[in-house]
């Protein structure tokens, strides 16, 4: 069935998001969904420095707002530069709404109130998809904890309930996030869910030279995503160092020797009842390990400066951000890819896109043990670790590396895995979902 109106028109999708639409890999599957679909699709987004005002990209008009990201910001900051984007982001929405005719407005969040920014559209008739991307309550509890309290908690409450209920439909990324909010008391049938899972075309293991495992003797980490403090690449750090040593915890000194019983379980310590004859840990060996980190974020400079402290400076290489479409093949240079999160009452509603794209890609994945990830990739599928503790990650690395069987298996179960995930099966899903809300 052809996505036109009765006049033969393409059926006509707006969406606004506060983000740099090349950079944000939902909306950017989501807008080209519907375009594939045969609708035609406008975007509001963000403007970096350099950047057209108005582009097509894969058949999605994109126009950018001369409104720039404050990563790393203070509170302040982001209020003003979620205002601004607001107020920009809802007089071009009216002014294309006049010409356009809009079938259906498509909101991401955060922030969840920006869905207020198509209010006149709202009015006239035309239905609203929230897609909530994140929790905010939780988000910004975690990324301003003094701030985020009290009053303030319930402040950012009330706006998650009225922004869900000004919208027609509320869209999430999956089962946890839609769970906690039908326990807020949204209803059910509200709520529908559209997984992050990446798109089997751009991250096909056949279409890049994929790197045998340690083909060389070294281990090439990989990870691609925001340089910040909701990912522990401070942790992976410390743990690329223990590698190196072949040292078993942080505490263990540049020759790699550690107390008794460190890393193995055992006390040490005051309160410990340690004894002479207590054996020693088998010594291990040394693991040419390195790190490419692809992206960028306000945790850079901390994370050099580690690097640089730990003495593994040559080790950590910092690319800084690629385009989307080059993300696959860095991984297929790789030999396993990381996702540390660092776990909180956010995060346990996170489930990270990039374990589906290095599972995708065929490359063991070794990720922070979180509520949501066990409960899509199982408590076996993935090289867990335990979130900010450096020798358990050093440990489950160490895994991939002596049991080529294990990780073998690990890989075909979570490429499996996401194959039943596909984009492909959420794309259909949410292309039906906007043919049915889309008005005639």
């Amino acid at each position: 069935m052809p996505a036109v109106t009765s006049a033969g028109t393409p059926t006509r999708v707006l969406f606004v998001t506060h983000s740099y639409y090349e950079e944000d890999p939902r909306v950017r599957r989501e807008a080209e969904a519907l375009v594939a679909a045969g609708m035609w699709v406008d975007v509001l987004g963000l403007r970096k420095p350099g950047a057209q005002e108005r582009e097509v990209i894969d058949g999605v008009h994109v126009r950018r707002l001369e409104v720039q990201r404050h990563q790393g910001a203070g509170i302040g900051t982001y209020l003003a530069e979620y205002a601004a984007f607001f107020a920009r982001a809802a007089v071009v929405a009216v002014r294309l709404h006049a010409r356009r005719r809009y079938a259906l407005a498509q909101v991401a969040t955060l922030p969840d109130p920006l869905v207020f920014a198509v209010a006149p559209l709202r009015l006239d008739g035309v239905p609203v998809i929230l897609d909530l991307h994140e929790a905010m309550p939780e988000f910004f509890r975690s990324r301003f904890p003094a701030a985020s309290r009290g009053p303030v908690r319930a402040g950012l409450l009330a706006a998650e309930r009225a922004s869900i209920g000004f919208a027609t439909r509320a869209l999430t990324v999956n089962d946890a996030l839609a769970d906690r909010l039908t326990a807020l008391g949204v209803p059910p049938s509200k709520v529908a869910v559209v997984l992050n899972s990446p798109r089997s075309d751009r991250f096909d293991p056949g279409a890049h030279p994929v790197r045998p495992f340690m083909a060389d003797g070294s281990l090439r980490l990989v990870y691609a995503g925001a340089l910040t403090p909701l990912y522990q690449l401070d942790v992976a750090i410390r743990a690329v160092a223990l590698l190196a040593r072949g040292a078993r915890d942080p505490d263990a000194g540049a020759d790699g020797i550690t107390s008794p019983g460190a890393g193995t379980g055992q006390r040490v310590g005051p309160g410990a009842d340690a004894s002479e004859d207590q054996p020693a840990a088998a010594p291990l060996r040394p693991l040419d390990t390195t790190l490419d980190l692809y992206g960028r974020g306000d945790a850079e400079p901390m994370l050099r400066d580690l690097a640089a402290r730990l003495g593994v400076a040559d080790r950590i290489r910092f690319h800084g951000r690629i385009p989307l479409e080059a993300v696959a093949a860095r991984i297929a240079e790789s030999d396993a890819g990381l996702a540390p999160t660092r776990r909180d009452e956010f995060t346990d509603f996170s489930l990270s896109t990039k374990i589906f794209e290095y599972a995708a890609m065929r490359k063991p994945v070794i990720a922070s043990r979180l509520p949501t990830v066990e409960r899509y990739f199982g408590r076996d599928t993935l090289a867990y670790f335990e979130p900010g503790d450096a020798g358990s990650m050093a440990d489950a690395v160490r895994g991939l590396v002596d049991d080529p069987e294990a990780r073998a298996a690990s890989v075909d179960a979570a490429q499996a895995r996401v194959r039943e995930l596909s984009w492909e099966r959420e794309a259909a899903r949410y292309v039906a979902l906007v043919r049915k809300l889309a008005r005639p």
